[in-house]
């Protein structure tokens, strides 16, 4: 007799013993959230902690109390403070994971709502009974028996659930990404496994009809502070946003690093424990610079990262740092583009001011002679500056349309274009040549790829002899045509100032035919360059993408 009643109270306090040390687990662990570098995580996990151990506390209570009305009002301590912990367990899994879930202000009223309701019915229990009732047993030891009501299963069943959305939240993160993820879900896994001891002490005498919950949660918070801690804050750190981010270690070895980061540079696979600067040279070569921008090619598109570098710390301890990389390619754009419309303003300005006050002033000049002399002489000077203002106007007005981007594009038969821009320049002595077989096409708008064709034939004529001769064709070295003529050439020192505006070695002419030249090619993505022919005379190249040619006739 006496060695059964030893063995029931040793039974007893072995569950109090457990609940105790899971208490007192929980409670320790709260100093250490303050490792935590994520404030909602760390808020999260600290109530979670705080629930739990007040949870394991009331069970410690309700085994050892000797009074049946205290163990009725520990008992429903316990009740609240389990439904009390799955609110933190949310908000830490919905953190942690890089949701918005905990942040979203009706959800936090309905789970406040829910949760008032369902602690009222607990309190209220005494009253409809409909939670659970109570009956004194002997059995495995004296206590108070609690037999559970339809409220309960209904209760439990949806705290249930909401736990298993937790889980989820955490398991599909670890799926998700690239580092060895192995531990914490063993650690998950061992969180939840008290959930099998709960279904155990309902179908089985072998356990006492308990809630083992708080000691999947004590758990946790061992595996999470005092075993996996950095690789808990590197997890979270390469999951909480959808920008590509790499872990380097103290000595700038790759520790992790996210999906994102992984498409943006393929090289970072299987890259664990190598060498960032050898890895990825060009990013950090970024990282050193001042503005820190790095232009990158994804899937033939080229876009603009703002490379940034963060301590990353665990346990208060800097153990590295994260490299993030934020796509600003839209603002990048727009600032090309503000640069582009800045750069036009000031070249008109300069027009305006020089190229156009001269022949203004001829034409003020004469007109006040003619009007002092009464002499029609004069007036000629006059026509002839107003003629070139005229000219100078319509390069301005070409010059601001052909700054900007073109969109609309079709296909175009390049030897047509050629030869339908020459139509429209008047020199009787200068003859045209077209070596491009006819069908070969590009994509272009015509109406702006006849102004490049016509500037470069009118600079050919400006500065060559009457009878020049101009040679349209491919280019043989890549996809593109060149236009060349037998002039005198353009020198080598000079070649780079021919495309400014302005800038004119000839008497007549704006000085802006070259400049509309290489508007009309960058705006179609296009570049071009100025070099020899092989007679000597000036050669203008423009590399296209791509030229469709015809194909063959069998």
């Amino acid at each position: 007799m006496l060695g059964g009643l030893s063995s029931v109270g040793s039974m007893r306090l072995g569950y109090a013993l457990v609940f105790g040390v899971g208490a007192l687990v929980c409670f320790v662990s709260l100093r250490r959230t303050a490792a935590i570098e994520h404030e909602d995580t760390r808020r999260g996990l600290y109530w979670l902690l705080l629930a739990s151990g007040v949870w394991a506390a009331t069970h410690v209570g309700y085994l050892v109390a000797s009074s049946p009305r205290l163990q009725y009002v520990l008992f429903t301590g316990g009740l609240i403070a389990g439904i009390a912990a799955v609110g933190p367990w949310l908000y830490f899994c919905s953190a942690y994971t890089g949701r918005s879930l905990h942040r979203n202000e009706t959800i936090r009223r309905i789970a406040v709502a829910v949760f008032l309701v369902i602690v009222g019915v607990k309190v209220t229990n005494p009253i409809h009974e409909q939670y659970f009732v109570t009956e004194l047993v002997t059995t495995p030891f004296p206590t108070l028996q609690i037999h559970h009501e339809p409220l309960h299963w209904v209760v439990m069943g949806f705290a249930y659930a909401l736990s298993f959305v937790g889980f989820f939240m955490l398991l599909e993160l670890f799926v998700r990404v690239s580092s060895d993820t192995t531990p914490l879900f063993a650690l998950v896994g061992l969180t939840g496994l008290p959930v099998v001891f709960d279904v155990l002490g309902v179908v089985s005498p072998l356990l006492l009809d308990i809630t083992y919950s708080p000691l999947g949660v004590a758990a946790f918070s061992i595996g999470v502070f005092y075993v996996y801690l950095e690789r808990f804050q590197i997890v979270r750190a390469t999951s909480e946003t959808d920008q590509p981010v790499v872990i380097l270690d103290d000595r700038d070895q790759v520790r992790d690093y996210n999906g994102r980061a992984l498409d943006l540079f393929p090289s970072l696979s299987g890259s664990i424990g190598r060498q960032f600067e050898t890895l990825l040279p060009d990013v950090a070569d970024v990282l050193e610079s001042e503005e820190q921008l790095l232009e990158a090619d994804v899937s033939e598109e080229i876009r603009f990262y703002s490379v940034s570098e963060n301590p990353f710390s665990a346990d208060r301890t800097r153990i590295g740092r994260a490299v993030v990389f934020t796509d600003v390619t839209h603002r990048e754009q727009y600032r090309l583009r503000l640069e582009q419309q800045n750069d036009q303003l000031e070249r008109f300005a300069n027009v305006v001011s020089h190229d156009l006050r001269n022949p203004l002033s001829i034409a003020q000049g004469r007109t006040q002679l003619a009007v002092a002399e009464n002499e029609t002489d004069h007036l000629e000077d006059v026509v002839e500056a107003l003629d070139r203002m005229e000219e100078l106007i319509d390069d301005i007005l070409v010059l601001a349309r052909d700054g900007a981007s073109i969109d609309d594009v079709q296909r175009v038969d390049l030897s047509s274009i050629a030869g339908q821009s020459w139509t429209m320049i008047a020199a009787e002595d200068a003859e045209l040549a077209v070596d491009i077989e006819l069908g070969t096409v590009l994509e272009a708008d015509p109406d702006r790829l006849q102004q490049l064709f016509e500037n470069l034939y009118r600079n050919a004529i400006d500065h060559g002899d009457s009878d020049v001769t101009i040679t349209v064709g491919e280019l043989s070295d890549s996809d593109g045509f060149y236009v060349e003529d037998d002039g005198p050439g353009i020198p080598a020192e000079i070649r780079a100032d021919v495309f400014e505006p302005g800038y004119t070695t000839a008497d007549a002419g704006t000085g802006l035919g070259l400049s509309i030249v290489r508007d009309v090619a960058a705006g179609h993505g296009w570049s071009v360059e100025a070099t020899d022919g092989p007679n000597g005379g000036a050669r203008f190249e423009v590399t296209v993408p791509s030229l469709e040619r015809p194909q063959p006739t069998s």
